[in-house]
């Protein structure tokens, strides 16, 4: 009995000393993967955050690039790197990396499908903020879309039309379709077109309008102001003036000049004809005889 009981104690012992030495093995091979997960932790997270700053004080040092997408590309790459990171992690503990990036990558897919059309807003807006077809404080037409440019993001472009509406438009809209920016350039052109009687003095009216012009101190003298005909109509001939001036004061000066034109029309004596309706024969009161509503003759 006492043989036997010496013979199990001694396996018990070797068993536990087998595996007292598989942990120890254990213990050291994972201590070196957690050693090792945790230098890459380490390092990856300081190199996304020099990364990201990098790439931030790379773009905000480019004019052209907004702080928007300053901001995103920054963080884009940062995280970008913490993913690397975390798929080397996991495989410093055996983990199939091939089959997480596989995984990744079909989780990728499923949501770029299912978001289509936010990325296409996002894409646009990038490009849109990369690119500058418009500003902040810019009046654009696009596509019918029109108003002034109140801010511009990721998804949508919020703009303020010249009746004071808000309008929101997705960024995709604005970036496939022509773009019309009345705000860009530093000066516009305007053609002031006045129709006079074929019996009025075309010399006299062209003097006239170039006396507004060269009176007017908004109206640019380069390009010089022109007065011309530029059409025979039906019933009056178009002297137009051509001129060019800051595109602040386009609007105002447009309409200003309208208004002053006419009144030194009528100063001197230059009539501006309008279509006129005369009726032809004899108007009989008699409802047999009478036209019907709007076939009166016209001459």
């Amino acid at each position: 009995m006492t043989s036997a009981s010496e013979s199990d104690l001694g396996q018990i012992l070797g068993s536990w000393g087998q595996a007292f030495d598989g942990l120890q093995i254990l213990v050291v091979s994972y201590a070196v993967s957690v050693i090792g997960a945790i230098l890459i932790l380490i390092v990856g997270w300081t190199v996304s955050r020099l990364l990201g700053r990098w790439v931030r004080s790379l773009l905000t040092r480019t004019r052209r690039v907004d702080p928007t997408v300053v901001g995103f590309f920054s963080i884009f790459v940062r995280y970008a790197v913490l993913v690397v990171v975390l798929v080397m992690v996991l495989g410093q503990f055996g983990v199939q990396t091939a089959s997480i990036i596989t995984a990744l990558g079909a989780a990728g897919l499923a949501i770029g499908l299912a978001l289509q059309g936010t990325l296409q807003n996002i894409a646009a807006g990038i490009m849109l903020l990369v690119l500058r077809p418009f500003r902040v404080g810019e009046y654009i037409d696009a596509d019918g879309i029109s108003g002034t440019v109140e801010e511009i993001g990721l998804f949508a472009t919020e703009l303020k039309t010249l009746d004071g509406l808000y309008r929101m438009a997705p960024n995709s809209q604005l970036w496939n379709v022509p773009v019309t920016n009345y705000s860009r350039l530093p000066e516009r052109r305007y053609d002031l077109v006045i129709g006079i009687g074929y019996e009025d003095d075309i010399g006299k009216a062209q003097a006239v309008l170039m006396d507004l012009a060269q009176a007017d101190d908004r109206i640019l003298a380069d390009p010089e102001p022109w007065a011309y005909v530029s059409e025979l109509g039906d019933s009056a001939v178009a002297v137009t003036l051509r001129y060019w001036t800051k595109s602040p004061d386009w609007w105002t000066t447009s309409r200003e000049l309208t208004k002053a034109a006419k009144l030194a029309f009528d100063d001197n004596g230059i009539s501006i004809p309008f279509p006129q309706v005369t009726y032809s024969g004899s108007l009989e009161l008699d409802n047999a005889t009478s036209p019907e509503p709007g076939k009166a003759g016209v001459s």
